[in-house]
Parts: structure tokens; C-alpha cells; sequence
């Protein structure tokens, strides 16, 4: 391979990075995850994440956020067939506004939910524009990556983005509007310089950074206990109040909002917000009391320990909450032990809790970041 292919094995200069930090530790995730989650069947001719043992919805189902994972690991991973592949069987679910529905059948006979995630779209349109730089061209694919980018910008811009009440705040997906909703965990500031560099529209994606910014400032308060330890809701309103999105909704710090470590560890790596250092060491001084082997998954906004009821007994510990807080302490060479220690667990491939397919992607993704190979081309 190239020089600029994998193992890149990247060090910035605004990073730490784990004492034992190893590409193929990367590579064994990867090829795990390739076992256990990818399959062909029901793929349409093309490739999907299944998802085997979900603990709500329909086993082997495909979601949308999953198969943006799988265009990530492999523009990253130099590996272009598998991106085509899982590209191409998202075409094949594009809504009418330019967006995949977010939730599948099995048998790829049609979607088990209309509704994009913007989640998933935006690692979607990310993931096109580094296909871009490191292929060039189309691949397998009907049009370029470039192209495909620059219409999932657009969509996303236009359909979820509020452009109205909550002007450029981030909305859920594109059946959201006019809802006072947001996500935490689906706001990727990193992602959005790169939007606004594509689409031209750098003061429109900007404001949709200010704003989100402002809006986690607001999530995070006395009246909540969550001021000093950077856990967030999954969902909130504008004014940052926890808010039941749907019937059932979990409004604690779950398994969405394990999730915005790592987006704005990305932020702080590549573009060195204040804002998000800020946050990466509020979450940092609280996980490092406990220290790296007492992460559980799942917290109330106080910082008490409220583990997801459908994980396993004993708890073997979930990827996404424990490699997003080696992402955050990446930020400050104070944080080098919990970093370390964390890297440790995630390297075991064993923290599996609740969703195999959830962590076993987030195993891949957490370990590019730490070592070096999730990069911005």
C-alpha cells in the first residue's frame, strides 16, 4: 500500500495517544466484525450490517446508522469493495428527500420504518467526501463520490436542519421537522467544517456548530446534576431540558449519548474547538475517579451508575461507552492512565454488552481513532 493508505498510524500534535496503541489491534477488530455483522444475505446483491442480537426490534434487521459504520471502517481501511457494497445497498432504501430510511428488514424486502437518521446520514456524506480523496472517482458505484457527498449535504442541510423557531439547530431526521428535538449524540461539529467546505454554505454549517454547541452548554446544569461530568441526555429540547423524543425514550446517558465523546474528541483533534476541551475534560475528570474499569453502560445525568437493564449478568462492559472515554482523554496527556487503561479493555474485543453489533462496530471505530487511523484525508 501507499503511504497515505493504511496503516497511517497518524499522530497530531493536539492528541495523546495509548502507550500500547497497534494497528493490528484494528485489524483483528475489523476482522471480527466482518464475521459476526456483515453479511450478503438479504443484501440485495450488495453487503449489510446485521444486527444478531439486538435487544429491540427484529433480529438480523439492518439500521442505517450500521451501515454508515461499515462505509467508515472501510474508507479507512482501505478496503473499497466493502464501502461500494454497503453504499450501494443503502441506494437502494433512499427516500424521496435524498436520504435512507433509517430501519430494514431482514430480507431487504422493504423498510421497517420510514425516516432518515441524520446520524447516519451525515457519517454517510463524511465517509463519501474521504472515498473522494483517497479513490477518487465512482468505484463500483452508478456516479461519483463526490457527487453522492455533495446531494447528502444538501439533504441534510435542507431536511434536517431547522431553518425556522430552532434556527440551525440539528434535528433528529427528516420526519423531525418543526419538532423541538435534539440529539446530542448525533452533533459531529468536525463533520460539518468539512460540509461547509463542500456545499460552499461555511456560514450556514457554522451556525449549525454555534448552535449545537450553545444547546449541550444548556444540557448541562445544576438543575440536572450533569454540570460537572459531561453526561448528556439522548434527547433534548432547545433550552437543553431532557425530553421523552418518543413513547419509551431513555433520557438518562445511554447508548446514544456514549456517542459524543468521540464526536467531539474528533473536533478537538482536527480543529481544536475550545468548546469541545472543554466538555472532553469535564467528562475525563469524572470517568478518571472511577477509573477506566468501573465504566458501566449507562449513567444517570447525576453520575450514578444506571447500567442498561437488558445487558447481561455479570456486565462484560459496552465498546461505545468505554472507547468514547479513551477518545475524550486522547485530548490531555493528564489523562495518559485512564487513556491506557481504557485502550486495554477495548483491545480485549470483548466489551459486548446489550449489542453485539453495536459494540463490535464501535470496537472498529474507537480503535482507528485511538491509533492513529481515523483520519481526515
Amino acid at each position: 500500500m501507499g503511504a497515505s493508505r493504511f496503516p497511517r498510524n497518524q499522530r497530531l500534535s493536539s492528541c495523546t495517544y495509548p502507550r500500547a496503541a497497534r494497528h493490528d489491534d484494528v485489524v483483528l477488530a475489523y476482522q471480527r466484525w466482518q464475521r459476526e455483522i456483515v453479511t450478503g444475505e438479504g443484501a440485495l446483491g450488495m453487503l449489510r450490517p446485521r444486527r444478531p442480537d439486538t435487544p429491540d426490534g427484529v433480529p438480523n434487521s439492518t439500521v442505517s446508522e450500521g451501515v454508515a459504520y461499515g462505509m467508515l471502517i472501510g474508507v479507512m481501511l482501505d478496503d473499497q469493495a466493502l464501502f461500494d457494497a454497503m453504499f450501494g445497498y443503502a441506494l437502494r432504501f433512499f427516500n424521496p428527500n435524498g436520504l435512507m430510511d433509517w430501519y430494514i428488514a431482514p430480507d431487504g424486502s422493504a423498510p421497517l420504518a420510514r425516516g432518515a437518521a441524520t446520524d447516519a446520514d451525515e457519517d454517510m456524506a463524511w465517509a463519501l467526501c474521504m472515498a473522494h480523496r483517497q479513490w477518487g472517482g465512482r468505484g463500483a458505484l452508478a456516479r461519483d463520490y463526490a457527487s453522492f457527498a455533495e446531494q447528502l449535504i444538501d439533504a441534510i442541510w435542507t431536511c434536517e436542519v431547522d431553518h425556522d423557531r430552532y434556527r440551525y439547530m440539528l434535528l433528529p431526521g427528516d420526519d423531525w421537522r418543526g419538532q423541538n428535538v435534539f440529539n446530542p449524540s448525533y452533533f459531529a461539529p468536525h463533520q460539518y467544517r468539512l460540509f461547509g467546505e463542500v456545499s460552499g454554505n461555511r456560514t450556514g454549517w457554522q451556525s449549525v456548530i454555534d448552535v449545537g454547541y450553545e444547546i449541550l452548554d444548556r444540557c448541562q446544569c445544576e438543575r440536572e446534576g450533569n454540570h460537572e461530568n459531561g453526561l448528556v441526555p439522548a434527547w433534548c429540547d432547545w433550552q437543553g431540558r431532557p425530553v421523552e423524543a418518543f413513547p419509551g425514550a431513555m433520557l438518562h446517558h445511554q447508548y446514544d449519548s456514549a456517542r459524543l465523546p468521540f464526536r467531539l474528541g474528533q473536533d478537538w483533534a482536527y480543529h481544536r474547538d475550545p468548546r469541545a476541551r472543554a466538555y472532553l475534560e469535564r467528562v475525563c475528570a469524572f470517568f478518571e475517579r472511577g477509573g477506566a474499569n468501573a465504566i458501566v453502560d449507562g449513567y444517570r445525568l447525576d453520575g450514578s451508575p444506571a447500567p442498561d437493564p437488558r445487558s447481561p449478568v455479570p456486565n462484560p462492559g459496552s465498546a461505545v461507552f468505554v472507547g468514547g472515554v479513551a477518545v475524550a482523554a486522547m485530548h490531555d496527556a493528564r489523562y495518559r492512565q485512564l487513556l491506557d487503561e481504557c485502550y486495554a479493555r477495548l483491545a480485549t474485543g470483548e466489551l459486548l454488552a446489550r449489542s453485539r453489533y453495536y459494540n463490535l462496530s464501535w470496537t472498529v471505530l474507537s480503535l482507528m481513532m485511538l491509533t492513529g487511523n481515523f483520519v481526515a484525508f
